[in-house]
This record gives structure tokens, C-alpha cells and sequence, in this order.
């Protein structure tokens, strides 16, 4: 089960998202739904459209249940199977 203490280890896609910090600022508040992952990038649908963020520079804010969760870019980036143990 998806825990705001273990999300760095589950699927992030269909989560809803904010950025929180970024080394570039014109993304930073930013906020949306993950419709795709990469190894270094995260895909958000926003109001404005489909925005690619890399995981790396930025620290993100999930929204899980009413309960906010903060996680550094840092490590999320990975690709999503890597994060959770599966052999592929």
C-alpha cells in the first residue's frame, strides 16, 4: 500500500503533484497530475497543458489521501521499477 513514508518506492503515475523547489524557477509551483514516467523525467497534465519536468532538479509535493508527502528529485530518479525492487 501506497504510504505518504514509502511513496519513493511505488508507481507515481495517476498521483497528483506540485513542485515545491527547483533549479529552474519558472516551474516551481507548478502543479498537476503524473501521466507518464521516465527515468529522469516526470510528465504532469496542468491546467495549461502536458509539462515534462525532470525528476532530478526539483523537490516535489504528492498529494495522497489528504496527506502531503515531500520527495527530493534526487530519489525518484529512477526508473519506477528500479525504485521498487522488481527485476525486469
Amino acid at each position: 500500500m501506497i504510504t505518504t513514508e514509502n511513496i519513493a518506492r511505488h508507481e507515481l503515475i495517476g498521483l497528483e503533484t506540485s513542485i515545491v523547489e527547483s533549479s529552474n524557477s519558472q516551474v516551481v509551483g507548478l502543479h498537476g497530475k503524473i501521466i507518464d514516467e521516465t527515468k529522469s523525467m516526470l510528465t504532469i497534465e496542468t491546467s495549461t497543458g502536458v509539462k515534462h519536468i525532470s525528476k532530478m532538479n526539483s523537490i516535489w509535493k504528492f498529494n495522497l489521501n489528504g496527506m502531503t508527502s515531500i520527495v527530493d528529485g534526487k530519489s525518484i530518479a529512477k526508473r519506477s521499477y528500479e525504485r521498487m525492487g522488481v527485476k525486469a
